[in-house]
Protein backbone atom coordinates (compact mmCIF):
# COMPACT_ATOMS: atom_id res chain seq x y z
CA UNK A 1 0.00 0.00 0.00
CA UNK A 2 1.18 3.12 -0.96
CA UNK A 3 2.23 6.16 1.81
CA UNK A 4 -0.24 9.23 1.28
CA UNK A 5 1.75 11.97 1.05
CA UNK A 6 1.36 15.43 2.44
CA UNK A 7 3.14 18.19 0.89
CA UNK A 8 3.73 21.76 2.44
CA UNK A 9 4.57 24.22 -0.01
CA UNK A 10 5.62 26.74 2.36
CA UNK A 11 6.54 29.26 -1.47
CA UNK A 12 8.69 32.44 -0.53
CA UNK A 13 7.55 32.64 2.77
CA UNK A 14 9.53 32.84 6.32
CA UNK A 15 12.58 34.18 7.33
CA UNK A 16 14.76 31.84 9.34
CA UNK A 17 13.43 32.65 12.55
CA UNK A 18 9.99 32.05 11.14
CA UNK A 19 10.56 28.61 9.75
CA UNK A 20 12.11 27.40 12.36
CA UNK A 21 9.47 28.69 14.87
CA UNK A 22 6.48 27.10 12.46
CA UNK A 23 8.49 23.66 12.02
CA UNK A 24 8.61 23.85 16.20
CA UNK A 25 4.78 24.02 16.05
CA UNK A 26 3.99 21.46 13.50
CA UNK A 27 5.95 19.41 15.47
CA UNK A 28 4.46 19.66 18.60
CA UNK A 29 0.93 18.84 16.85
CA UNK A 30 1.80 16.47 14.35
CA UNK A 31 2.45 12.68 15.13
CA UNK A 32 4.17 9.59 13.62
CA UNK A 33 1.92 8.04 10.87
CA UNK A 34 3.18 4.96 9.91
CA UNK A 35 0.87 5.42 6.42
CA UNK A 36 1.22 8.97 6.15
CA UNK A 37 4.29 10.76 4.79
CA UNK A 38 4.33 14.45 5.85
CA UNK A 39 7.13 16.56 3.66
CA UNK A 40 7.60 20.39 4.29
CA UNK A 41 8.88 22.54 1.38
CA UNK A 42 10.36 25.64 2.65
CA UNK A 43 12.56 28.65 0.92
CA UNK A 44 15.74 27.37 -0.27
CA UNK A 45 17.28 29.85 2.21
CA UNK A 46 15.89 28.19 5.21
CA UNK A 47 16.35 24.83 3.64
CA UNK A 48 19.82 24.11 5.48
CA UNK A 49 19.33 24.97 9.25
CA UNK A 50 15.83 22.99 9.00
CA UNK A 51 17.60 20.10 7.65
CA UNK A 52 19.50 19.95 10.71
CA UNK A 53 16.12 20.94 13.24
CA UNK A 54 13.27 18.46 12.21
CA UNK A 55 12.30 15.15 13.63
CA UNK A 56 13.43 13.14 10.77
CA UNK A 57 10.50 10.41 11.65
CA UNK A 58 7.91 12.69 11.18
CA UNK A 59 9.28 15.01 8.59
CA UNK A 60 10.74 14.81 4.95
CA UNK A 61 12.09 18.04 3.18
CA UNK A 62 11.20 19.42 -0.77
CA UNK A 63 13.04 21.78 -2.69
CA UNK A 64 10.74 24.26 -4.74
CA UNK A 65 12.85 24.63 -7.95
CA UNK A 66 16.30 23.82 -8.82
CA UNK A 67 18.50 24.12 -12.17
CA UNK A 68 18.98 21.42 -13.83
CA UNK A 69 22.35 21.57 -14.67
CA UNK A 70 24.64 19.90 -12.01
CA UNK A 71 27.51 22.57 -12.58
CA UNK A 72 28.74 25.16 -13.83
CA UNK A 73 28.46 29.03 -14.41
CA UNK A 74 25.14 29.77 -13.96
CA UNK A 75 25.34 32.38 -11.14
CA UNK A 76 22.55 32.32 -8.59
CA UNK A 77 21.43 28.96 -9.53
CA UNK A 78 21.40 25.72 -7.38
CA UNK A 79 21.80 22.14 -8.96
CA UNK A 80 19.67 19.19 -7.92
CA UNK A 81 23.24 18.00 -7.25
CA UNK A 82 23.76 20.60 -4.32
CA UNK A 83 20.54 19.55 -2.99
CA UNK A 84 20.58 15.83 -2.85
CA UNK A 85 22.24 15.46 0.16
CA UNK A 86 19.66 18.12 2.01
CA UNK A 87 16.08 16.71 0.37
CA UNK A 88 14.44 13.65 -0.53
CA UNK A 89 11.63 15.43 -3.14
CA UNK A 90 11.60 18.40 -5.16
CA UNK A 91 8.95 20.53 -6.61
CA UNK A 92 8.92 20.94 -10.53
CA UNK A 93 6.75 22.81 -12.78
CA UNK A 94 4.67 24.45 -10.12
CA UNK A 95 2.21 26.74 -12.03
CA UNK A 96 3.68 29.95 -10.71
CA UNK A 97 6.74 28.77 -12.03
CA UNK A 98 5.16 28.21 -15.40
CA UNK A 99 3.59 30.90 -15.58
CA UNK A 100 5.85 34.04 -13.71
CA UNK A 101 9.02 32.52 -14.94
CA UNK A 102 8.03 31.33 -18.45
CA UNK A 103 9.15 27.82 -17.57
CA UNK A 104 8.82 25.65 -20.89
CA UNK A 105 7.80 22.21 -21.28
CA UNK A 106 11.59 21.28 -22.47
CA UNK A 107 12.56 22.85 -19.59
CA UNK A 108 10.78 21.22 -17.05
CA UNK A 109 11.59 17.80 -19.09
CA UNK A 110 15.17 18.42 -18.18
CA UNK A 111 14.11 19.59 -14.39
CA UNK A 112 12.82 16.04 -13.98
CA UNK A 113 15.74 14.40 -15.71
CA UNK A 114 18.04 15.96 -13.42
CA UNK A 115 16.77 15.38 -10.58
CA UNK A 116 16.17 11.51 -11.26
CA UNK A 117 19.29 11.79 -12.02
CA UNK A 118 20.69 13.10 -8.78
CA UNK A 119 18.09 10.54 -6.86
CA UNK A 120 16.07 13.48 -5.53
CA UNK A 121 12.25 12.69 -5.84
CA UNK A 122 10.09 15.10 -8.59
CA UNK A 123 6.86 16.40 -7.57
CA UNK A 124 5.88 16.97 -11.27
CA UNK A 125 2.93 19.42 -11.15
CA UNK A 126 0.49 19.58 -13.87
CA UNK A 127 -2.64 21.97 -14.70
CA UNK A 128 -4.74 23.53 -17.18
CA UNK A 129 -5.65 27.65 -16.43
CA UNK A 130 -9.19 28.96 -16.40
CA UNK A 131 -9.06 30.13 -19.69
CA UNK A 132 -8.17 26.45 -20.89
CA UNK A 133 -10.42 24.68 -18.99
CA UNK A 134 -13.13 26.94 -20.37
CA UNK A 135 -12.24 26.10 -24.26
CA UNK A 136 -12.45 22.23 -23.12
CA UNK A 137 -8.76 22.06 -23.34
CA UNK A 138 -8.12 20.23 -19.85
CA UNK A 139 -7.08 17.01 -21.51
CA UNK A 140 -4.85 18.18 -24.01
CA UNK A 141 -2.58 20.60 -21.63
CA UNK A 142 -2.51 17.53 -19.28
CA UNK A 143 -1.57 15.31 -21.55
CA UNK A 144 1.29 17.27 -23.22
CA UNK A 145 2.85 18.52 -19.72
CA UNK A 146 2.44 14.66 -18.35
CA UNK A 147 4.29 13.27 -21.48
CA UNK A 148 6.86 15.94 -22.14
CA UNK A 149 8.21 16.00 -18.74
CA UNK A 150 8.40 11.88 -18.20
CA UNK A 151 9.67 11.53 -21.72
CA UNK A 152 13.66 11.29 -21.30
CA UNK A 153 12.91 8.43 -18.29
CA UNK A 154 12.11 4.77 -18.46
CA UNK A 155 9.56 2.77 -16.81
CA UNK A 156 11.37 1.81 -13.75
CA UNK A 157 12.28 5.56 -12.95
CA UNK A 158 8.67 6.80 -13.98
CA UNK A 159 7.30 4.46 -11.04
CA UNK A 160 9.03 5.97 -8.19
CA UNK A 161 7.69 9.61 -9.17
CA UNK A 162 4.88 12.30 -7.92
CA UNK A 163 2.86 14.14 -10.24
CA UNK A 164 0.54 16.60 -8.59
CA UNK A 165 -2.87 17.73 -10.92
CA UNK A 166 -2.90 21.03 -9.72
CA UNK A 167 -5.81 23.29 -11.58
CA UNK A 168 -4.27 26.65 -12.32
CA UNK A 169 -7.90 28.33 -11.11
CA UNK A 170 -7.92 26.34 -8.08
CA UNK A 171 -4.57 28.16 -6.13
CA UNK A 172 -5.73 30.74 -4.34
CA UNK A 173 -2.93 32.98 -6.08
CA UNK A 174 -5.12 32.47 -9.34
CA UNK A 175 -8.58 32.62 -7.80
CA UNK A 176 -8.67 29.81 -5.81
CA UNK A 177 -11.88 28.64 -7.37
CA UNK A 178 -13.55 25.49 -5.59
CA UNK A 179 -12.55 22.32 -7.73
CA UNK A 180 -14.91 19.31 -6.82
CA UNK A 181 -13.81 16.06 -5.79
CA UNK A 182 -15.48 14.39 -8.74
CA UNK A 183 -14.04 16.83 -11.26
CA UNK A 184 -10.46 15.97 -10.23
CA UNK A 185 -10.77 12.25 -9.70
CA UNK A 186 -11.62 12.43 -13.92
CA UNK A 187 -8.35 13.80 -14.56
CA UNK A 188 -6.30 11.80 -11.94
CA UNK A 189 -7.78 9.03 -13.88
CA UNK A 190 -6.41 10.59 -16.93
CA UNK A 191 -3.18 11.28 -15.90
CA UNK A 192 -2.94 7.25 -14.78
CA UNK A 193 -4.47 6.39 -18.05
CA UNK A 194 -1.56 8.29 -19.74
CA UNK A 195 0.94 6.58 -17.46
CA UNK A 196 -0.26 3.17 -18.53
CA UNK A 197 -0.49 3.75 -22.11
CA UNK A 198 3.28 5.14 -22.40
CA UNK A 199 5.20 2.64 -19.50
CA UNK A 200 2.44 -0.07 -18.68
CA UNK A 201 0.28 -0.86 -15.73
CA UNK A 202 3.06 -1.22 -12.93
CA UNK A 203 4.03 2.12 -13.48
CA UNK A 204 1.09 3.55 -13.30
CA UNK A 205 0.07 1.82 -10.42
CA UNK A 206 3.13 2.94 -8.35
CA UNK A 207 3.13 6.32 -9.75
CA UNK A 208 1.03 8.64 -6.32
CA UNK A 209 -0.68 11.26 -8.06
CA UNK A 210 -1.39 13.81 -5.74
CA UNK A 211 -4.24 17.16 -5.59
CA UNK A 212 -2.61 20.88 -5.55
CA UNK A 213 -5.12 23.11 -5.54
CA UNK A 214 -6.64 25.08 -2.04
CA UNK A 215 -7.48 22.77 0.52
CA UNK A 216 -8.35 22.85 4.07
CA UNK A 217 -8.76 20.28 6.92
CA UNK A 218 -12.40 19.96 7.04
CA UNK A 219 -12.11 20.07 2.88
CA UNK A 220 -9.32 17.23 2.68
CA UNK A 221 -11.16 13.87 3.42
CA UNK A 222 -13.17 14.62 -0.16
CA UNK A 223 -9.93 14.74 -1.99
CA UNK A 224 -8.28 11.97 -0.45
CA UNK A 225 -11.28 9.37 -0.06
CA UNK A 226 -11.07 9.77 -4.49
CA UNK A 227 -9.78 6.30 -5.64
CA UNK A 228 -6.70 7.82 -7.75
CA UNK A 229 -5.87 10.34 -4.72
CA UNK A 230 -2.47 9.36 -3.12
CA UNK A 231 -2.09 12.67 -1.08
CA UNK A 232 -2.53 16.61 -1.29
CA UNK A 233 -0.34 19.49 -2.23
CA UNK A 234 -1.71 22.47 -0.15
CA UNK A 235 -0.15 25.81 -0.11
CA UNK A 236 -1.44 28.63 1.95
CA UNK A 237 -2.71 26.21 4.93
CA UNK A 238 0.84 24.99 4.98
CA UNK A 239 1.71 27.92 7.15
CA UNK A 240 -0.92 27.48 9.13
CA UNK A 241 -0.04 25.57 12.03
CA UNK A 242 -3.37 24.95 12.83
CA UNK A 243 -4.88 23.76 9.48
CA UNK A 244 -1.76 21.68 7.96
CA UNK A 245 -1.83 19.46 11.17
CA UNK A 246 -5.45 18.97 10.73
CA UNK A 247 -4.73 17.99 6.94
CA UNK A 248 -2.42 15.60 8.15
CA UNK A 249 -4.76 14.15 10.83
CA UNK A 250 -7.29 13.63 8.22
CA UNK A 251 -4.84 11.93 5.92
CA UNK A 252 -4.24 9.83 8.83
CA UNK A 253 -8.08 8.76 9.07
CA UNK A 254 -8.12 8.25 5.67
CA UNK A 255 -5.59 5.75 5.46
CA UNK A 256 -6.42 3.91 8.72
CA UNK A 257 -10.34 3.92 7.50
CA UNK A 258 -8.88 2.41 4.19
CA UNK A 259 -6.50 -0.43 6.13
CA UNK A 260 -9.62 -1.28 8.08
CA UNK A 261 -11.82 -1.82 5.21
CA UNK A 262 -9.00 -4.27 3.47
CA UNK A 263 -8.69 -6.10 6.75
CA UNK A 264 -12.67 -6.82 6.39
CA UNK A 265 -12.10 -7.80 3.12
CA UNK A 266 -9.31 -10.28 3.66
Amino acid sequence: MKRTLIVGNWKMNLNTHEASLLVKRLNDKIQVHRDVEVVLAPSLLTLQPISLEIDRRKFRLAAQNAYYKDEGAYTGEVSFTMLRDLVNYVIIGHSERRIYFEESLELIRDKVQAAVRNGITPILCVGETQNQRAAGETSRVVHDQVVTALSNLTAEEVEGIVIAYEPVWAISTFGGQVAKPDDMEKVLKLIRHQITELYGDKAAASVRLIYGGSVKGDTASGYLALEDCDGLLPGSASLNYHQFPDIVAAAYRQTRGAGDEEKSNG
